[in-house]
Formats: structure tokens, sequence, C-alpha cells
């Protein structure tokens, strides 16, 4: 992740010493998962909004909790729940989960997502990490 100019934690952190670790390579963007359940997690939002260059970001734990049409609002929602990687585009937004960077989840693979954002425009891949 060093390079990144922004992090983007979809939930279930786990530990508050991951959102200090992160801190270290890049400024971060973080909602509370299913998991944080802990009293440091209290102080980490639900769900948040975040404006990158001229990209509108919507982030929450759980797509599925997502209540309203995001379509003209927001151009991206980033969602973590299922720890399933996944981009899709839906009526001109783009939905991605990054999966999970830390411990392998089920069978899962070990991945993280990356937006790339200039100006309006905004491309997203999905990375799976090597476990060494």
């Amino acid at each position: 992740m060093r390079g990144a100019a922004h992090i983007i934690h979809a939930g279930d952190i786990g530990d508050p010493a991951i959102l200090e670790a992160l801190r270290n390579i890049a400024p971060v963007i973080a909602v509370r998962g299913n998991n944080d359940r802990d009293r440091w997690a209290r102080a980490v939002p639900e769900r948040t909004e975040v404006k990158i260059d001229a990209v509108a970001i919507y982030v929450l734990h759980n797509v599925a909790e997502l209540d309203f049409d995001p379509q003209g609002r927001y151009r991206v929602v980033v969602a973590g729940h299922s720890h399933k990687p996944m981009i899709e585009e839906r009526d001109g937004v783009l939905y991605v989960n990054p999966g999970s960077a830390g411990p392998r989840r089920f069978s899962l693979p070990i991945a993280l997502g990356e937006l790339r954002i200039s100006g309006k425009s905004v491309r997203a891949r999905i990375r799976t990490l090597e476990v060494k």
C-alpha cells in the first residue's frame, strides 16, 4: 500500500493498531464492521463519505444495509462485509468490495482493492496478495 494517497478500510478492523499502522502509510478513512465490537471501535463510524478529486465515495461495512440509492450522489460505494473481492458497476455507481488483506477468511483470496482516481475519472481493480 506504500505510495497510496488514501486508504479506505471497509470494516472488520480487528485491532486499533491496524489503523495506526495504516496511518503510517497514508491518511485512513475507516468504518466499523460487525466484528469490531470492543470499546475502541465506538469511535469508528458505521458509515462515512469522502471526496477524492471530483469522485464522491460512500463507505459502509455491509452493502445490504445501504438504505438509499447512491446514483447521482456517489460514484463509488465501498463495502467489505462478505470479504469477497468484487467490482461491479450498476447505474453509474461503482460497487467495490476490496476483500480482506489480513488473515485469510474462509477460502477467499487475500486481497485489497485499488481505486485510481483522476479528476472525475475512477478505475478499480482487485489486487491479490501473496502469502510468504
